[in-house]
């Protein structure tokens, strides 16, 4: 259980999710956005950067699969990392899921058939199905896309560990399968069963820009000066009840690197040949490769 105004002790030090600025961490934080299946600009970030795999610990914000080319290796390394590794799940990695479990056709655009052919398959695609779709720590909350304004950081990761609930039991198939039928769900209160999930889902792995109650505009890719009249990018909405909290996410490839006293946004189109970025949560030092253009 987490909420938007509480402080932890650990190691004798108290942690306030009010100002994460002021949070020491005993072990460096790495947070890296969109990987897509692009293992080598992953591999060259991490020759960039001071990481110790001993002590140091890695963030993933999702998407780890699909449009880059080696979503296999991508995935392997991660799970290889065990502990050292959190990430949670992004669009890109749930349609994986889904087209694996018969869900949802494959795209002309998909790369993950390295996935689906793998002798470990299996073993793989239970790992990632068995990530989070949010993780919260000591005032700093990982997610893929984005939250919803009416949403405490406590209510998004009880309403995660919904669905998680879902994907990590015997009925994951049905789940999937009904999500990809129920693609445009908004949330309510009042909304239940699978359309719950698939509502859920979408703000946690999907979401860019919605209105000040929480309308989201599922199809909108473009820019921060392009989003449509009437709605906001989530985390500029002014009533947003996570506004206390540090939001990491990527998902939002047009916003690129975006960086805001509560937000870090991660996502700096390296898929689209542009850059792979990590960012030091304790001090917020950023690192970046280039990457080739793949899609």
């Amino acid at each position: 259980m987490v909420s938007d105004e509480f402080c932890v002790l650990i190691g004798g030090l108290t942690l306030s999710t009010q100002n994460p600025s002021l949070i020491t961490f005993q072990m460096p934080i790495y947070a890296i956005g969109d990987v897509q299946g692009c293992f080598v600009a992953l591999k060259n970030l991490l020759d960039q950067i001071p990481y110790d795999p001993v002590q140091d610990r890695l963030w993933f914000v999702g998407d780890l699969v699909n449009r880059g080319p080696d979503s296999l290796k991508v995935l392997r390394f991660i799970k290889d990392l065990g502990p050292a590794a959190v990430s949670v799940l992004g669009n890109h990695d749930l349609h994986l899921l889904a087209v694996a479990a018969d869900c949802a056709p494959g795209r002309t655009k998909d790369t993950f058939q390295d996935v689906l052919t793998a002798p470990d398959r299996e073993e793989v695609l239970w790992w990632l199905r068995h990530q989070r779709l949010a993780y919260y720590e000591n005032g700093l909350l990982l997610v893929h896309a984005g939250l919803l304004p009416q949403w405490t950081v406590q209510q998004a990761v009880e309403l995660a560990g919904e669905v998680e609930q879902v994907l990590r039991s015997d009925d994951y198939q049905e789940f999937l399968c009904a999500h990809y039928k129920n693609d445009d769900a908004q949330w309510s209160d009042n909304v239940t069963g699978m359309t719950r999930l698939s509502a859920i889902t979408n703000a946690l792995t999907r979401l860019r820009v919605c209105s000040v109650h929480g309308e989201m505009v599922l199809s909108y890719t473009g820019p921060l000066e392009a989003v449509p009249k009437g709605f906001l990018p989530w985390f500029q909405v002014p009533t947003r009840k996570s506004s206390g909290v540090m939001i990491i996410c990527g998902h939002w490839a047009a916003l690129g690197l975006h960086m805001e006293d509560k937000v870090t946004a991660l996502d700096a189109g390296c898929v689209y040949g542009r850059q792979l970025v990590a960012v030091r949560l304790e001090d917020r030092q950023i690192f970046q490769v280039s990457c080739g253009e793949r899609a």
